[in-house]
């Protein structure tokens, strides 16, 4: 049973993880290799000072959308393993986890949604830098966190705390 216990807080870990990583990190859509535009800043390398010079990203709503579904995902999730680590110590024996997995399937939902409504829109986002670009990383790890948050949410669900 303490190898299943470590291996779902594993999961859960590199989960969260991977949400603040793609929350946080600077590569939702690249133009160039000198380009990238991330959920916050829209990021340019100058070349003659070797910084990054970064300015405010779209005012469009359905990007504000996108920036609040996946911050909520980030908070469920956060929310959802603090949770079972208090029912970890708390439950009864036999009790299961439906709380925890409730709120690990709404991360997955709310990060599911951020990447469908940037996915649909992200022309309508970057309108002012031209044709061209590509999704970066941070927009593959949102898709990635989607289905292992799924997936350890309903591993909560049918989880039975033991002795």
């Amino acid at each position: 049973m303490s190898l299943l216990l470590f291996g779902v807080t594993a999961l859960h870990i590199t989960i969260l993880i991977i949400l603040f990583v793609a929350t946080l990190d600077s590569s939702w859509w690249v133009l160039s290799q000198d380009e990238t535009l991330n959920l916050w800043h829209d990021c340019i390398f100058n070349n003659s000072s070797e910084s990054w010079v970064c300015t405010s990203v779209s005012t469009n709503e359905w990007f504000h959308a996108v920036q609040a579904l996946v911050v909520l995902s980030v908070l469920f999730s956060s929310f959802s393993f603090m949770l079972f680590m208090c029912q970890l110590y708390t439950m009864e024996k036999g009790g299961l986890f439906y709380a925890t997995g409730a709120f690990q399937i709404l991360a997955s939902l709310a990060v599911f949604s951020g990447a469908v409504i940037y996915a649909t829109h992200v022309t309508e986002f970057h309108k002012d830098k031209g044709d061209g670009g590509s999704f970066g990383h941070c927009f593959a790890l949102a898709w990635v966190a989607f289905p292992l948050s799924m997936l350890s949410g309903i591993m909560y669900i049918h989880l039975r705390k033991r002795e």
